[in-house]
């Protein structure tokens, strides 16, 4: 365990008397189940047996309703003691009286609980409090009788202890009692909030209450610290609302005066809470109000410069808000002589890595391999395999791809993939108007990776401004702002996409799983379901397109969508009139979205945006895919080199990597594996997401005080650490029972992304890690963004996998898990698709769209229950090592002996495969090498089939007359066989064969 600032032993040699030393607590010497009798007690000393024993525990708790939870007495013996009477409950201090058959140490648990749920998902409920004493021993006892009960014997007050340091009450988490709150408060006549500096060592933990701490010491006061030169200082300045509700908090700092004139400047100073910049690069200004009797703790940084010359620096910090005297607190910081390594960050427990909530580490326009630069000409955009040519309304004339159908080259001839330049369409009573310009799109280059326009126009009544960008990976964006010069009523405003048939082959989204595209399909919003868009396409081209306006907000998903869903988009939602049409009409597929009749007045803004991105985003590499071989476990290096892999994945709840997404407090174990691991000529990743936080993170204080932006709001419960420590609005995510390791939901959308980005930053340059396995990620795109550029930065072959249950479910809103994460494959290696998916009673084309990723550019691995194998090897795809249900090593010895790396892999979705089946159910892969083909079938069909083969021999490079069809022996795959070329070869349902033909 890590030392965790401002713990407090508290030992008590008599009552009343508190002594607090800052210390970590010591190992009880009676280890308790908590599961049974709570994470706190108080321990005491009875001298000798006695009929009735008076305890009194001064225990300041945080829960508001002590007297409304249990309390369980427990005898030196290790029994309960029943005959027990709770005198007085309330927050400040619990009156006890209880038999003592013999003398010692008596246990006084006082917040139990009883764990329900999933173990991943508990539900901690709190006992209420129970009568277990008997009627004759309550009435002998004198518990009932004031009189009576003072003259009992009195237990000795010995020690609070909690079940381990990290589950320990703090100094700020004890309650100031009534009485010192009165005294607090008259010392202060008149003021209607009262401030409290502290060090980063005693962060706030209760925002409804204050501590005893502050009761005891006063309000106000000069705030000291000391850190070293280059160091990043972090404090806080606890502000009450003691007395009204304050509004608009603000906060100003004035130089730091040191010694011999040398001066700290203002602009060295930060307050986290009023502003900085967000997760896309963009600064923001927070509004702070605090609400009568709350507590908010107001975060501030110092970036004190390595040049600082030692010395006591002295200066002010000044809080003010609307209608209240402002007040100054002194400062004194001293600066050591020594430097700072890296700002402090090397020990995250010194808070100097909040500064990192602002950074803007690899925000820029740059590129990221492979993608190309960007070519401007005219309206014609190029990018890597595509290309986008503008019409005058700034939206797609044609969208052209080059890549072939292997994804693993370009083609002679493009794919086109419209028949027909988009456009946005404006419907009233004079007929329907197109969004026009009588000017081209003047592209505007933003930097290689980046480019923009923006044209202003008209349709029909409404006056439009279109701002749009291309990014290097194939995102287009679209955002069209639509005016009223007058009151209109409109019949319809809507967007219309052609494509062409041959290139609307597949659909997924809007409430379909992938498939082939629907000739007719009509789709309304929901909110209940996490739909906005779909993608449709042929494998070597293809379109993802999202309808969004100008509140877009990403939704939480992966069991909590329902906890903070879509945004219903005012201009295409048009309260339940707006949809999406898809309708296969001749030589066009046309994808209409319409948002239905409305009437808008004078001046009335509507603002239809659009997100596209244009796939595939890069071409597949089958020989490094088939390279790497995944352990996805940790484990004896040595052991899993043995078995074949040489990429292994560390999880969350290991030795290295303990605390979900906070892989920080291990670091010499994880750089020492990792350099083990390096040493052996395999790679290391680690898990490592925004999703959820651990609650063993030094920063969830700082985060706690900054209100919803980074911890989603929610109802609380979960895990017992979380009810006990944290202020009660938020979600409870994964829990660990192993490690007692218990998470909370992080926003979608904040500046813990600029904490992440730095922190993968520090671990590439400091641990050596590989890369990332991702597991169902909370962020978008613009994070994956600078996480591929840092660790590209970093690392010579840096490699990240993503994850994802199944999430076409009510729980998470009937998303498609490819769906939901497209817009981070340009930026990913490969997929694990993944729980929950049904890799038995799905199509083939369900497997190419939503599984492999082999449409985007992407290979992948499957999960559930060890896969499929047989129709796995169709796309390249195995289970991994050591997850039980499939064990891929006797394949990767046939891969090896074959020499798959050395293949050109042909799908059975490319139209002129050398090797097919000529049937629906029985497909077939060729994996194609100078001489010799290794040949993958599965089978889809119902019943055992005969297929036979046909051939093309000119393209494989192999003479029909010598040729030999043979089987090799695969443990619990196939058996061994051989066959002629022309035979019928038996298939039986659900699986298939790898036959080598040569």
């Amino acid at each position: 365990m890590h030392k965790r600032f401002g713990y407090c032993l508290l030992t008590l040699a008599a009552l009343g008397v508190v002594g607090c030393l800052r210390a970590e607590i010591q190992p009880v010497p009676l280890h308790w189940n908590a599961d049974r009798f709570g994470n706190h007690r108080y321990t005491v000393q009875v001298d000798k047996p006695a009929a009735a024993v008076r305890a009194v525990l001064p225990w300041h708790r945080r829960d508001a309703h002590p007297d409304q939870v249990a309390t369980i007495v427990v005898g030196p013996n290790g029994n309960v003691v029943d005959n027990v009477a709770r005198v007085h409950i309330d927050q400040v201090s619990g009156e006890l009286v209880f038999e003592a058959k013999e003398a010692g140490v008596y246990a006084i648990y006082y917040q139990p609980y009883i764990t329900n749920g999933r173990s991943n998902y508990p539900t901690v409920t709190y006992l209420a409090p129970r009568d277990t004493a008997d009627a004759a021993w309550l009435k002998s006892s004198g518990a009932n009788d004031p009189k009576r009960e003072a003259k009992l014997p009195q237990a000795k007050l010995l020690a609070y202890q909690a079940v381990d340091d990290f589950d320990a009450y703090t100094d700020m988490e004890r309650t100031a009692a009534p009485q010192d709150v009165k005294a607090l408060l008259a010392a202060n006549p008149d003021t209607p909030w009262l401030l409290f500096p502290e060090t980063r060592e005693y962060p706030v933990r209760m925002f409804d209450q204050i501590p005893e701490r502050w009761a005891q010491r006063g309000a106000g006061g000069g705030f000291a610290d000391s850190a070293l030169r280059g160091e990043y200082l972090s404090y806080q300045v606890g502000a009450w609302a003691a007395r009204r509700a304050i509004q608009n908090v603000q906060v100003s700092f004035s130089n730091l005066k040191g010694p011999d004139g040398a001066i700290i400047s203002a602009s060295a100073f930060t307050c986290f809470n009023l502003g900085g910049t967000d997760y896309t690069g963009k600064t923001f200004v927070a509004h702070v109000n605090i609400p009568q009797g709350r507590v908010q703790p107001l975060w501030m940084g110092l970036d004190i410069p390595a040049t600082t010359k030692p010395g006591i620096y002295r200066g002010s910090v000044t809080l003010s808000a609307d209608g209240v005297p402002a007040q100054a607190i002194p400062l004194a910081i001293t600066v050591g002589s020594g430097e700072a390594v890296a700002h402090g960050d090397d020990n995250p427990f010194k808070l100097t890595r909040l500064r990192w909530l602002n950074s803007t580490l690899a925000q820029d326009n740059n590129l990221v391999k492979p993608f190309t630069a960007i070519t401007v000409q005219g309206s014609k955009l190029g990018i890597l395999g595509r290309d986008i040519t503008l019409a005058r309304n700034g939206f797609p004339a044609q969208i052209d791809s080059h890549f072939d159908e292997r994804m693993t080259g370009f083609g002679k001839t493009p794919l086109q993939l419209l028949a027909a330049p988009m456009q946005l369409l404006v419907k009233d009573a004079g007929g329907t108007h197109a969004l026009s310009s009588s000017t081209v799109p003047n592209v505007q280059i933003d930097g290689p990776a980046r480019v923009h326009w923006q044209i202003a126009g008209a349709a029909g009544p409404l006056q439009s401004i279109v701002d749009a960008s291309l990014e290097a990976d194939g995102t287009l964006t679209y955002s069209v702002v639509l005016t009223a010069t007058k009151p209109i009523a409109l019949n319809d405003i809507r967007l219309e996409i052609p494509l062409r048939n041959d290139a609307a082959q597949y659909e997924l989204g809007l409430g379909r799983t992938g498939d082939h595209a629907p000739a007719d399909f009509s789709w309304r919003w929901n909110v209940q379901n996490n739909q906005d868009g779909a993608w449709i396409g042929a494998v070597n081209g293809g379109l993802e397109f999202h309808l969004r306006d100008e509140h877009y907000r990403r939704p939480l998903n992966t069991n909590f969508y329902h906890d903070q869903p879509l945004v219903m988009p005012t201009s295409w939602d048009n309260q339940g009139q707006g949809g999406v049409t898809f309708k296969r009409n001749g030589a066009r597929y046309l994808v209409t979205a319409f948002s239905g009749p409305r009437t808008m007045s004078a001046g009335q803004v509507l603002h239809y945006d659009i997100v596209m991105r244009v796939t595939p985003f890069k071409m597949i590499h089958p020989a490094e895919h088939f390279a790497e071989r995944y352990f996805h476990a940790y484990g004896d290096l040595d052991t899993i080199k043995a078995q074949g892999a040489n990429v292994v994945n560390i999880h969350h709840a290991t030795p290295i990597n303990p605390w979900i997404n906070y892989p920080f407090l291990e670091p010499a174990k994880m750089r020492a594996y990792v350099e083990a691991a390096h040493q052996r000529g395999m790679e290391v990743k680690i898990y490592d997401t925004i999703r959820e936080l651990s609650d063993r993170a030094p920063e969830l204080p700082v985060l706690e005080s900054l209100g919803q932006e980074i911890i989603s709001t929610g109802p609380g419960g979960g895990f017992s650490w979380l009810q006990e420590h944290l202020d009660g609005d938020y979600i409870a995510a994964w829990h660990v029972p192993e490690n007692r390791d218990a998470a909370v939901v992080d926003a979608g959308q904040s500046r813990w992304h600029n904490y992440y980005i730095e922190g993968l930053n520090w671990l590439a340059r400091n641990i050596g890690i590989d890369g990332l396995y991702l597991d169902d990620v909370a962020y978008d795109r613009i994070t994956m963004k600078r996480v591929r550029k840092v660790l590209q930065a970093s690392r010579p072959h840096p490699l990240i996998d993503l994850h994802s249950a199944n999430q076409f479910n009510p729980r998470d809103g009937y998303i498609n898990s490819a769906l939901l994460y497209m817009e981070l494959f340009p930026y990913i290696d490969r997929l694990w698709f993944g729980e929950e998916f049904d890799y038995q009673h799905t199509s083939p084309s369900y497997w190419l769209t939503e599984i492999s990723g082999i449409p985007y550019g992407l290979m992948g691995e499957m999960l559930q229950g060890g896969g499929n194998p047989w129709r796995g090897m169709l796309f390249g795809m195995t289970n991994r090592l050591p997850w039980t249900g499939g064990d891929p090593r006797e394949l990767w010895k046939l891969w090896d002996n074959f020499g798959i790396e050395q293949a050109d892999m042909i799908g059975w979705w490319v139209h002129d495969t050398p090797v097919q089946t000529r049937r629906d159910d029985v497909l077939a892969t060729s994996y194609v090498r100078k001489g010799k083909t290794l040949i993958a079938l599965a089978s889809w069909a119902t019943d055992e089939t005969r297929v036979n083969l046909h051939i093309d021999w000119k393209m494989l490079g192999i003479k029909p007359g010598s040729a030999k069809l043979v089987a090799p022996a695969i443990d619990g795959f196939q058996s061994a066989a051989t066959f002629k070329p022309g035979d019928t070869i038996p298939v039986e349902p659900g699986k298939g064969w790898l036959l080598i033909l040569q």
